[in-house]
């Protein structure tokens, strides 16, 4: 990666980089790209990173906060102030759930991709933000996305995080 040698230094060999799409299958191409990236930043903080991997603990900080910022600079560039503002929410309703140990990540990914830039998810982040409850957030996804889809984007979630 140009933009610094860090990044570079903690590119996986490309024989050992996961290249399959977690949620942007969930979602109209156009945000296909930004998803994975915003998403690859989340493995690198949370996870296990499909294209990164760092002993660094603090490269891989900045590291996953330089994704974040990737992939909200290009739905910016797009112009959807909706999308950019339900990224933030899933950014930072993610990062709640990690500190305070409960589960729901993945459908707050899940019904993000889904609906992104549609502006409707204000009610089940605060189900699961407020009540732990990720149902609404779930239903969502799956009354978007389809249930297999959704399953399969979830499952594969599991798989990458810990």
């Amino acid at each position: 990666m140009a933009e610094s040698p860090l990044w570079a230094d903690a590119v996986l060999p490309e024989d050992e980089q996961e290249r399959d799409p977690v949620f942007s299958s969930l979602n109209a191409e156009r945000y296909s790209l930004a998803i994975e990236t915003i998403y690859e930043g989340y493995l690198v903080h949370y996870g296990r990173p499909r294209l990164f991997a760092s002993s660094d603990r603090d490269v891989s900080l900045l590291l996953g906060d330089y994704l974040y910022a990737h992939g909200l600079v290009r739905v910016a560039e797009r112009g959807d102030v909706v999308a950019v503002d339900d990224l933030a929410h899933l950014i930072s309703l993610c990062a709640q759930c990690r500190a305070d140990g409960r589960p729901g990540d993945g459908d707050a990914w899940a019904a993000t991709a889904a609906v992104l830039g549609e502006g409707r998810l204000a009610q089940a982040r605060a189900a699961l933000r407020e009540h732990g409850d990720a149902a609404v957030l779930h239903a969502v996804a799956v009354e978007a996305s389809g249930s297999d889809a959704v399953a399969e984007a979830l499952s594969a979630h599991g798989r990458r995080v810990h």
